[in-house]
């Protein structure tokens, strides 16, 4: 047996079809890397994956990475001579209903957005392409014929052998014991065979990695979960091409194999595995078939396919995987461990994330940022109700029983709720608040007027919601609203070197008086915007820092991930010790005023200043900020207070027609102010020049800052993206996000937010045009547009100053 070498730069953990990936990718980038697998390549969950490879997610990004894998597939079978099994036959996926149908045409818009030719079908079209289906029940169709299916197996040991080939070194049958860390430094990793020292450790060990990592601090949300599919015997007349299938209303896929059929699902009421932690030993091995379970599955299979009930049956597969609370998987670098980085929880789809996963982390870990936006799989989504296993769990099984119900728009999740709940939370229920939830924070989306039930009933049109949303998103614009806001991220950065720090984290100019607010992003190297949030200098040295609800956990590693070596300050997460009650509205500051001794009048208290007033006993750092494009404030105060402050606001506010509002209202509000939302409008791919905050830089001064040298660049040379928004002609078309943009009859980008405008009684997006030329205002202004809305090409017209409120005097009065 090969000796392991004393030490390499990079560990992988893991010899999977991810971890293969990843060091097939590492070894292409020159990296020195060495590969540990406790048994055999494959032997966790990749032998037993079903492999069907899609490409087509909601968002651009992962539809990307997926594409990445097969790119990677189609040529990766010729670099190494080993057969992979990878055949392109394209994948079909059925509609029965009538809102199935809607989500798959919009799902074809979506692919359109991105690249991706997705043809819709009818029945009968779909017949020819499937022939063994029945198709009584179709609606229609959608095909992507760049869609396919591999043998999981395969693609991992040619994979292997590629990374081999490039100089990587892999040794199976080590079993890694543990870590040596110093000072929370990696050192080496220490095996059965020996001590490797290390840089970096790449943790790719699927359903095991949530309890490896724990034992080094690290988070990371995934649950084991039993997947059963069936293997038939060779079916009479099977095409030998015949494309993938997905048929959600039977909660079911099939593919071609060896002649015969591979037909799984997800059942609604899936079984957890491994509750009391996975087995000593457990490598190639499978549970026992569940016959009982599968057969929900096995009934709505027949009606699909009717050979099903004379073929032979080969095997009933069932083999636990790793899922995650929100079906996404993760990626990137721990937040609570410098280069320890995680690629797992592929929720059954890691064969068609696998190839384009171990790029990104190969790129992560050569570069140290991921090569776009993977915000959505990124490790840092995650928060504090996570690190519960049992709350993981809860949540996972509902998303594993998800996977093929319809994905409604702005569908919230109902498992593990209540978790974390503002001091209003019971005040508020009792006044009709109709709860979503973020990061485990439940936060009032719309409260129900009198005789309405507060529970949203989804739809590809207006919610139920929509009404009462209205009522609230036009009490902000003629009098006043209460927002509860308390699952803000809060931060305070403290020490002599605070201001040094955060003014070279943030792009924006934070140098300012103590009781100046800064509206700033922060950059990353090449100028995209990696934090969207408002600072406030509460002292010489002490900032207060406000951020997005599910940005907690990144924001925070960002900022201290950059906080510049050798400086004096620390950063703290404060946002348990502060509710936020949001006051806006024209009548905001008569009810204010009305309350306090404060001088609130605009010369005392002018906009993007904060102060601390007092209220009801309670001293409230008060923020005159807004999201929603009207006069207000941010009330920040002791969560012990929160009650008694709500009383005196709502009570002072009941002759100026001040009533509760939620998130929806802010929503659009926002989208009529064209105030952008970070992980949707803006994010790490995109700059404040293409994004229309270039006013909130300070680039003009000589003030050095991170991501200054790629904007200074960009400015010279121009941005071939750039921001916009959308109006629809027709006022009844409903926008959800990622409606295909058409310049002149070309397609130049997607929406990237969508909803509805309240005061202009028109439905709003946002998106980004492109031009591989340059994009100028005048290039953004001078064509004529269209957006493809379900598959429809619908006329629009185009703006880019705020539809509400451009010159601000609202907000300034």
């Amino acid at each position: 047996m090969k000796p392991l070498p004393s030490s390499s730069k990079t560990v992988i953990i893991g010899g999977g079809i991810v971890g293969c990936s990843t060091a097939y990718h590492l070894a292409k980038l020159g990296v020195e890397c060495v590969l540990l697998e406790r048994q055999k390549l494959t032997s966790g969950t990749t032998f037993h994956a079903a492999g069907l490879v899609g490409q087509l997610r909601s968002n651009a990004n992962i539809t990307q990475l997926l594409g990445y894998s097969v790119d990677l597939y189609n040529r990766i079978e010729v670099e190494t001579g080993l057969g992979t099994g990878w055949k392109m036959n394209g994948g079909l996926r059925l509609a029965c209903n009538e809102d199935r149908w809607t989500e798959v045409k919009r799902q074809a818009t979506t692919a359109h957005s991105f690249g991706l030719e997705m043809e819709l079908l009818t029945p009968r079209e779909a017949l020819d392409l499937w022939p063994l289906m029945n198709i009584d029940d179709l609606v229609g169709a959608a095909f992507m014929p760049t869609d396919g299916q591999a043998n999981p197996s395969d693609i991992t040991q040619a994979l292997a052998k590629g990374a081999r080939m490039a100089g990587a070194q892999i040794f199976e049958d080590c079993r890694v014991n543990d870590l040596e860390i110093e000072k929370g430094v990696i050192k080496a990793v220490l095996t059965d065979q020996g001590r490797i020292e290390c840089e970096k450790v790449v943790l790719c060990a699927g359903q095991w990695s949530r309890n490896f990592a724990a034992r080094f601090g690290v988070n990371v949300p995934l649950v084991s979960m039993e997947h059963q599919y069936m293997v038939t015997e060779a079916i009479a007349d099977m095409p030998a091409n015949l494309p993938t299938l997905r048929d959600p209303d039977r909660l079911t896929y099939y593919k071609e194999e060896v002649g015969g059929l591979v037909m799984g699902g997800y059942e609604s009421n899936p079984i957890p595995w491994a509750v009391d932690g996975i087995p000593k030993g457990f490598h190639y091995t499978l549970l026992d078939s569940n016959y009982d379970h599968f057969e929900q599955l096995m009934e709505l299979a027949l009606g699909r396919v009717p050979a099903l009930e004379t073929a032979g049956v080969k095997t009933l597969t069932n083999g636990p995987e790793s899922f995650t609370p929100d079906g996404n998987f993760i990626i990137g670098e721990a937040p609570e461990l410098r280069n320890f980085y995680v690629g797992a929880g592929f929720n059954a789809f890691g064969i068609a994330a696998g190839g384009g996963a171990g790029m990104a982390l190969a790129e992560w870990v050569d570069k140290g940022e991921p090569p776009y936006d993977l915000w959505s799989a990124d490790i840092r989504r995650f928060g504090r109700p996570h690190f519960d296993t049992d709350w993981v769990r809860t949540r996972t099984v509902e998303a594993y029983g998800k996977h093929y119900t319809i994905a409604w728009p702005l569908e919230e999740n109902t498992s593990g709720r209540p978790c974390r709940k503002s001091p209003l939370y019971d005040v508020l229920a009792e006044q009709g608040a109709c709860f979503g939830e973020k990061l485990g924070w439940e936060r009032p989306n719309w409260f129900a007027g009198p005789g309405n039930e507060a529970k949203d009933i989804y739809s590809f049109g207006r919610g139920n919601w929509f009404d009462a949303v209205g009522r609230e998103h036009r009490a902000a614009r003629e009098a006043a609203v209460l927002f509860d806001q308390s699952s803000f991220a809060k931060f305070s950065l403290k020490g002599p070197d605070s201001l040094t720090a955060l003014n070279w984290i943030c792009a924006n100019n934070v140098d300012r008086p103590v009781g100046t607010l800064v509206y700033t992003q922060m950059l990353n190297d090449k100028g995209g915007i990696e934090c969207d949030l408002t600072v406030a200098r509460v002292a010489e040295d002490e900032f207060y820092i406000v951020t997005g609800t599910g940005f907690a956990t990144h924001d925070f590693d960002w900022i201290t991930r950059n906080i510049p070596k050798g400086l004096n300050c620390q950063l703290f997460d404060v946002t348990s010790a502060s509710a936020v009650l949001s006051l806006m509205g024209p009548k905001a500051r008569d009810i204010l005023a009305s309350v306090t001794r404060a001088d609130l009048s605009n010369a005392a208290f002018p906009f993007a200043t904060t102060q601390t007033i007092g209220i009801a006993g309670c001293p409230v750092r008060a923020l005159r900020v807004t999201y929603v494009g009207e006069l207000g404030w941010e009330l920040h105060l002791p969560v012990e207070y929160a009650s008694t402050v709500y009383n005196v606001l709502k009570k002072a506010g009941r002759d100026h027609g001040l009533t509760n509002a939620g998130y929806r209202a802010i929503e659009s509000l926002r989208l009529e102010k064209g105030y952008r939302a970070w992980g949707s409008d803006i994010g790490p791919d995109h700059t404040p020049l293409e994004s229309g905050l270039g006013w909130a830089m300070k680039i003009k001064g000589n003030t050095p800052f991170k991501g200054r040298e790629a904007i200074a660049a960009q400015q010279e040379k121009g941005v071939k993206k750039r921001l916009a928004g959308f109006v629809m002609d027709d006022e009844n078309v409903v926008l959800h996000g990622r409606e295909t943009i058409f310049r002149n009859g070309k397609r130049v980008g997607w929406l990237t937010s969508g909803g509805f405008g309240y005061t202009i009684g028109k439905s709003i997006g946002y998106g980004y045009v492109r031009n591989p030329d340059g994009v100028s205002v005048a290039f953004v202004k001078d064509g004529q547009y269209e957006l493809e809305v379900a598959s429809e090409r619908l006329p629009c017209t185009v703006f880019l100053a705020p539809l509400h409120d451009p010159t601000m005097a609202r907000i300034k009065a």
